[in-house]
Order: structure tokens, then C-alpha cells, then sequence
């Protein structure tokens, strides 16, 4: 199941942008998907999805966004450093 979201640009954004509807749809999901990983919103797997994209694929567009795969923050690691201690 899916949900259909339309959104009004100005008609000259995609020109200045130099991209197409299509493009626009695929660039703007995946910068939905990088951020809302990047907030701990999604995970990775969600994000790939909402992106349309592999797990690899993603993570590869996470290094390209310089949003780090590894979303742990430093007290939930050393947590888990002591837990498996």
C-alpha cells in the first residue's frame, strides 16, 4: 500500500534546478530519506525503500550526503560496551 502526496513548485524550479518531474520525485525522496535517517527517524532499510534504492545503494548516498551509516550515539555505545562485557 501506498500514499500519493502532491506538491505545488513554482514553474520555474525545475528549469533552474535543470531536472525533469521524474528526477525531482526520485532526488527529493531521497533527501526525505537521508535526513530522516540522519534523525534517527528511519532506519536503514526504511530509508532504502523510501528512496527506491538497495541498502548499499543508500548507504552509498549517505557517504554522498556526509551523513555517517552508523547512527549510535557515544553513551549508547559505551552501554553496549559494558553490556557485552
Amino acid at each position: 500500500m501506498s500514499v500519493q502526496v502532491t506538491i505545488e513548485l513554482p514553474e520555474d524550479v525545475l528549469p533552474i534546478l535543470r531536472t525533469n518531474p521524474t528526477d525531482f520525485v526520485a532526488e527529493m525522496r531521497l533527501a526525505a530519506a537521508v535526513k530522516w535517517y540522519e534523525q534517527g527517524r528511519i532506519s536503514q532499510g526504511k530509508g532504502a525503500e523510501l528512496a527506491n534504492l538497495s541498502r548499499q545503494q543508500f548507504i552509498d548516498a549517505l557517504a554522498r550526503y556526509g551523513v555517517s551509516p552508523i547512527q549510535i550515539t557515544p553513551e549508547q555505545l559505551e552501554q553496549e560496551l559494558r553490556t557485552d562485557a
